[in-house]
């Protein structure tokens, strides 16, 4: 069974870059309405303030996870907990203890400082983990600042790195964040999900998924790399997103009037790309 398809609403976009991405929390969810009716199983959203800033904030979160749950999308909602909504390790630890309204994943990106005692709290408090690593030389997270100047560990090399015990200390800065994730002994790798992102769709990703922990693969790219990417995550039986978040554009290059449209188009394209019925895949680990 094919992983459920993950919608990225609004990301770190503002509205400067495209009437179509939504802000508002009404916007939102009109916006995660028509995603999950055009086939989106999950809906990502980054909630923000009346000003448009990025906050982890429970008087923010809060309110947009209750409008869209209100609402009745009736998928999982997630939440970025990451430097994007609040720059400090600490601040972010202390939002999210704070938080009266609890999404049902949060993603952590182990390219952040404090990635692993985060996601750690996150896991204590009944919130599942999206830990998400840039992959290929340059691939970043226009989620992460900082998670966007590494050059993660290329997938060939995953092997080596697979067998590491101790060599990548819980939150030092400067190591690579694929590395971090494979020595951080997660307490629950049943509500851990990696959300790899790559560079490029590099067929020697689908190869080196065998040596990743066994918890489920999501697979995203963003502006040129989406389409590509989620033709991969379709070839190995990874779980895919889209969504305005990650890209403003449709496959034939057209630029995408909303969040559904991207749904229906990645619907079609993941039903055009599947992969091989028995074949081993990443998502069904």
């Amino acid at each position: 069974m094919r992983p459920p398809l993950q919608v990225s609403l609004n990301g770190s976009r503002g509205v400067a870059e495209g009437a179509a991405v939504p802000v508002s929390p009404e916007d939102l969810v009109e916006a995660a309405l028509g995603a999950v009716a055009a086939g989106a199983g999950e809906v990502l959203v980054h909630p923000r303030t009346p000003c448009g800033r990025e906050s982890l904030s429970p008087r923010v979160v809060g309110p947009v996870l209750e409008a869209l749950r209100d609402a009745g999308i009736g998928v999982p909602v997630v939440v970025p907990a990451g430097v994007g909504a609040e720059p400090d390790p600490a601040g972010r630890l202390e939002r999210v203890r704070s938080w009266t309204v609890l999404p049902d994943r949060a993603t952590v990106h182990f390219g952040e400082p404090g990635a692993e005692e985060l996601a750690r709290a996150l896991l204590a408090r009944g919130v599942a983990v999206d830990a998400v690593v840039p992959l290929g030389g340059g691939a970043g997270s226009g989620d992460s600042p900082s998670a966007a100047g590494s050059s993660a560990a290329g997938v060939t090399g995953v092997a080596g790195v697979a067998g590491m015990t101790g060599a990548a200390g819980s939150g030092t800065d400067g190591v690579e964040p694929l590395v971090r994730f494979l020595a951080w002994p997660a307490p629950d790798h049943g509500r851990v999900r990696l959300v790899a992102e790559p560079a490029a769709a590099d067929p020697a990703l689908v190869a080196g998924l065998r040596w990743l922990p066994p918890v489920p693969v999501l697979l995203c790219g963003r502006e040129a790399a989406a389409w590509p990417v989620l033709r991969l995550a379709a070839r190995c039986g990874a779980g895919a997103r889209t969504g305005l978040g990650d890209v403003l554009h449709l496959p034939d290059g057209r630029p995408a009037r909303s969040n559904a449209e991207l749904v229906v188009a990645a619907v079609a394209e993941l039903a055009a790309t599947a992969a091989p019925a028995g074949a081993a895949t990443a998502g069904s680990r």
